[in-house]
């Protein structure tokens, strides 16, 4: 059996815009209070009134960083955009908060990314060398600087054309001085829904949770590849690829990352959690006296295993909800705090019986481990592990942090290997074909990179580092030009 594996899976990013609301930064507040699963770094909100913006950010949850009502009451404006934050590209700092705002020769133009752009390095590599500055180390800037290019033309042209260069993953929210605008990538990586207000007001979000939480109506989702422009005259729809027929939407939303009251694709995420648990036990029936989910994520998945099997549901462990997820937090001693933090077993529950614990996936195995030694350390006579998705066994370029291949434990381990590390007495996983069927959709509508290694865009990595590698002899250069002869640093203008 090979050493653990540190590397642990991350959130991208939640977005949220809203277009002619009087308290549109206190609905973008909620908005992002609903959208809190999907990032735990940093928060933004920006709006905008008589072609003014106003900005907010900071690192931390969204009531922490909006917790003095003057805050939201000093950001003024119908309308708004905001973004909550996990690092897929650009660290964990304050600059790479968003939304990004550039103030350029057509106007000020507000951006919230949610994805990981494929080209980002080359595209970066291209502006530095026209002479633009960047400011942060995140792709979303390179979708800014573009944006605000005089060659590109006015909008929507420049957006079009954007969109047209960059590669990857994104769904965007744009704010401009008089317009809102979404925008999806050609293969729909991301989800990005639109709703309405009672008021009139459009709203966009990364889920159709945060229409609920402030009482807007679902009207449709973003389709891949258009753009929603919203002014004062409505909502007008772009096409930007037309010929681009491919979906390619991340399987692993309806697996973990969207929140179960959500509805991606017109399927409720609840229904089809539940679905995967009842294919699971399906697949692999064990005979146990009980199911138990780990809270929060494998509790539908249990609730259908259980339904399909037979085998009573227990909640036997128990959620502290004043703790972050454990694969959130960017540094191992918290992570490893909440692992042991985070659940509380009743063992009365437990004690002599055989039991099969559900979970969404195991990607390091550390705390499924820990689960596992709770239970047995309670008197549990088994305790079968099941999990409701294939084994991850392939990077995710796309917006999840699964870098390098040989971090993920079930690319370098067969199932029984780590059955024997989890000391679990049977290990399951979902099949993939048991997946899609639960989805309700068919496979060429998915993106599954993560678990058969078919990347519906390429990505060159070798190209990166290339990149990268001269942009530290660049940099390395500039320093020696910076230095005198007694060794002392000078300033350069520019």
């Amino acid at each position: 059996m090979q050493k653990q594996p540190k590397h642990y899976p991350k959130h991208y990013c939640g977005v949220f815009g809203i277009f002619g609301h009087p308290n549109a930064a206190e609905l973008t507040y909620y908005g992002l209070y609903a959208l809190q699963h999907r990032g735990q770094e940093s928060a933004g909100i920006v709006t905008c009134q008589d072609g003014k913006f106003y900005k907010h950010h900071g690192m931390g949850l969204v009531p922490q960083i909006f917790n003095d009502p003057k805050v939201l009451h000093n950001l003024v404006g119908q309308t708004a955009i905001g973004h909550t934050r996990y690092s897929t590209t650009g660290s964990s700092q304050l600059k790479n908060a968003q939304p990004l705002t550039v103030d350029c020769a057509r106007g000020q133009i507000a951006v919230a990314h949610n994805g990981n752009l494929t080209n980002a390095a080359q595209l970066r590599d291209e502006l530095e060398s026209r002479g633009l500055v960047f400011q942060t180390t995140v792709d979303s800037e390179i979708i800014i600087m573009m944006l605000a290019q005089p060659e590109m033309g006015g909008s929507p042209n420049s957006i079009v054309s954007t969109l047209r260069r960059i590669e990857g993953a994104y769904s965007l929210v744009i704010m401009t001085e008089k317009e809102l605008i979404g925008a999806r990538d050609a293969h729909g990586f991301r989800p990005l829904s639109i709703g309405k207000t009672a008021e009139g007001a459009w709203v966009l979000s990364s889920e159709t949770t945060a229409f609920d939480l402030i009482h807007a109506e679902f009207v449709r989702d973003v389709e891949p590849g258009e753009i929603v422009i919203i002014n004062e005259k409505g909502l007008v729809s772009i096409q930007a690829f037309p010929e681009q027929k491919r979906k390619a939407f991340c399987i692993f939303e309806y697996v973990y990352f969207a929140r179960p009251d959500s509805v991606i694709n017109n399927h409720s995420v609840y229904e089809v959690r539940k679905a995967m648990g009842r294919q699971l036990a399906r697949e692999h029936n064990v005979k146990a006296d009980l199911v138990i989910p780990v809270p929060d994520s494998g509790v539908c998945a249990a609730m259908g295993y259980s339904e399909e099997s037979k085998i009573p549901y227990e909640m036997a462990f128990i959620r502290n909800h004043y703790v972050g997820r454990s694969f959130l937090q960017p540094t191992q001693l918290i992570r490893d705090f909440n692992v042991r933090v985070k659940l509380n077993l009743i063992e009365s529950l437990v004690k002599g019986k055989s039991v099969v614990i559900v979970d969404d996936s195991i990607v390091r195995g550390t705390t499924c481990r820990s689960r596992v030694k709770t239970l047995k350390d309670a008197g549990a006579k088994e305790v079968h592990v099941a999990v409701s998705c294939p084994p991850h066994m392939h990077p995710c370029v796309y917006g999840i942090d699964f870098p390098d291949r040989n971090k993920l434990m079930a690319a370098n381990n067969t199932v029984d290997e780590i059955r024997k590390y989890l000391n679990a007495d049977s290990l399951h996983y979902l099949s993939q074909a048991g997946m899609v069927a639960a989805t309700g959709q068919p496979k060429e509508n998915f993106c599954m990179a993560c678990y058969d290694g078919n990347y519906p865009v390429a990505y060159d990595v070798r190209l990166d580092k290339e990149i990268i590698e001269r942009r530290k002899r660049q940099t390395l250069t500039l320093g020696e030009a910076a230095t005198n002869e007694n060794g002392q640093i000078r300033l350069l203008s520019v």
